[in-house]
């Protein structure tokens, strides 16, 4: 099991602002040789799903279960965004090398604070 917390409950942030946190895990199927920590942003809702891994953290012989703090920074660009067709969610992801146990947690990424809502009228 793999557990990430934001130390940010409200889970929003502008750009520039630290996004940190940490994540936990125990009782893998298997002995992890590594963890990647990611912060990424992908589209959900119709058409191709277009993903992008912005930047990541790796935690090294992790063994079978541990933590591990991370830190990254709320890039200027994509805004969180959600309309009718299509709708970008940004999101920290932690993924133990091999088996592929992975865990992600959503959060928001705007000038405001706020997901951008589009009405498409």
């Amino acid at each position: 099991m793999i557990k990430i917390q934001l130390d940010n409950p409200e889970a929003a942030f502008i750009p520039g602002q630290a996004i940190e946190g940490g994540i936990v895990w125990n009782d893998l199927p298997e002995k992890a040789e590594r963890f990647e920590i990611r912060l990424i942003w992908y589209t959900r809702g119709k058409g191709d799903r277009d993903c992008e891994i912005v930047d990541h953290q790796l935690v090294a012989d992790p063994g079978l279960e541990g933590n591990a703090r991370f830190k990254f920074i709320a890039p200027t660009r994509p805004y969180s965004f959600s309309g009718k067709l299509v709708s970008l969610i940004w999101a920290i992801e932690a993924v133990a090398f091999p088996g592929l146990e992975a865990e992600q947690v959503e959060f928001v990424v705007s000038n405001s604070g706020k997901e951008i809502v589009l009405d498409g009228g």
